[in-house]
């Protein structure tokens, strides 16, 4: 097996794994193992090493001296600190975006936010959710800022699912519309403040899990 095949099996094996966990199908604290992991994508242990360092890189695994890798737990700490590193890498990506926002964007985007507002279930909002953000902040054409924004609204998806894998509950997002208003009135400031209030504000629910008694959930609604 070359090293570009490996490489290839460990971004897929990592992307699949990456799914799970963010979706809350494996739970934090669940352990990661090579043997199972190769075995499910018919290959060696080294491309499932590769996928495992991706994970961790990611903040979604930890490798734990003689327990091997393990879906990192999280929790209001680790919430509160992507809310407050998206605020401050969104609010700088639409700075430079807002020049290069034109009239079909701001459609696309209010198109995403009406798709959120009457979504059935927590998957379909989030990625309803991402697509207007994504859609705001990718004319400032920052790659690098861009790919650690993405990353930021992963682990926001995971905090989302974990709170809310069940009874979801439609609502209406009068920031979005709000920040939208604001970029059409060529209020840019104004939709930056909107931008980081929303962003950085967490939600919290009581949530069963799977394999524990009740406890209180964090999450980014926005």
């Amino acid at each position: 097996m070359t090293s570009r095949t490996e490489d290839t099996i460990a971004i897929r094996i990592s992307r699949t794994l990456a799914d799970r966990i963010i979706s809350g199908e494996i739970e934090p604290g669940s352990r990661l193992r090579q043997d199972h992991v190769a075995a499910e994508f018919e290959t060696s242990h080294v491309p499932v090493r590769e996928a495992f360092r991706r994970l961790e890189a990611q903040g979604l695994a930890v490798s734990e001296p003689r327990r091997g890798v393990r879906v990192a737990a999280f929790d209001l700490r680790d919430v509160r600190e992507v809310a407050e590193m998206r605020a401050a890498l969104e609010v700088l990506a639409l700075r430079n975006a807002a020049p290069n926002i034109t009239a079909t964007i701001l459609q696309h985007a209010e198109e995403a936010t009406r798709a959120g507002d009457i979504s059935r279930d927590v998957r379909s909002w989030e990625e309803a959710n991402r697509r207007f953000h994504r859609l705001i902040i990718t004319p400032c054409a920052m790659p690098r800022l861009l790919a650690t924004i993405d990353d930021l609204h992963a682990a926001s998806a995971r905090f989302l699912f974990a709170a809310w894998r069940q009874d979801w509950e439609a609502r209406t997002d009068h920031d979005h519309r709000a920040i939208l208003d604001a970029l059409r009135r060529g209020q840019v400031e104004a939709a930056c403040t909107i931008l980081a209030n929303h962003v950085q504000w967490i939600g919290r629910r009581p949530v069963k899990s799977r394999s524990g008694p009740e406890r209180e959930m964090f999450a980014i609604e926005g």
